[in-house]
């Protein structure tokens, strides 16, 4: 493909909303507020459909995920179709404290889920809403050097196991990508920040 002076890109700022179909209004809070704990902000009618509602969830970051509502759809467990082009799954962030709880809040309700997942640079757990979406809970296993993002520390990790030609990122590239960062945007009056041996 050639590139022309009139291309230009749309730089995107995060994620405003997700929009998903849902059954009937009760059905979304419950599941929503109710099981994932997301404050229930704002609520309306479709503006597209007069018919249905439009119930908007806080996920814990202040953006919005949103759901349209009729009382004339019920919940269908039935899997979503995870065809080419298809959404797979949401994934939601929770702590490493909130994580390990997930079974034991989940069980009592009669959800099926995997239990937890190693994914090497954060644990996941899968399971569906009552519509049949697959649902993740993933929690990192770092926190991100003041000043930086967990997408920077990822990028980091990335580099340095490419370098080492290892198959993911783990604890370890973690770890080294976290000092990289800490020493490329934190300053020290040590002219040789190498680590030493005191002992």
């Amino acid at each position: 493909m050639t590139m022309t002076s009139e291309l230009r890109k749309i730089q995107t700022q995060g994620v405003h909303q997700i929009t998903i179909t849902g059954a009937d209004r009760q059905t979304s809070i419950d599941f929503w507020e109710g099981v994932l704990g997301m404050p229930f902000i704002f609520d309306q009618p479709n503006l597209d459909r007069p018919t249905e509602g439009h119930l908007y969830f806080d996920p814990g970051d202040g953006r919005l995920i949103t759901i349209f509502t009729n009382e004339d759809r019920k919940p269908d467990p039935t899997h979503v179709p995870e065809a080419t082009g298809s959404l797979h799954h949401l994934a939601f962030n929770v702590s490493q404290a909130t994580f390990w709880q997930v079974p034991k809040r989940l069980d009592p309700r009669g959800v099926e889920h995997t239990g937890p997942v190693d994914r090497g640079f954060m644990d996941s757990i899968y399971f569906r809403d009552p519509l049949g979406l697959r649902i993740e809970l993933a929690s990192y296993r770092f926190e991100p050097p003041e000043g930086t993002r967990h997408a920077d520390v990822m990028i980091e990790a990335h580099r340095i196991r490419v370098e080492r030609g290892d198959h993911h990122i783990d604890k370890d590239h973690l770890a080294d990508a976290i000092e990289l960062l800490v020493e490329r945007v934190q300053q020290s009056l040590s002219p040789d920040r190498g680590p030493r041996n005191p002992y």
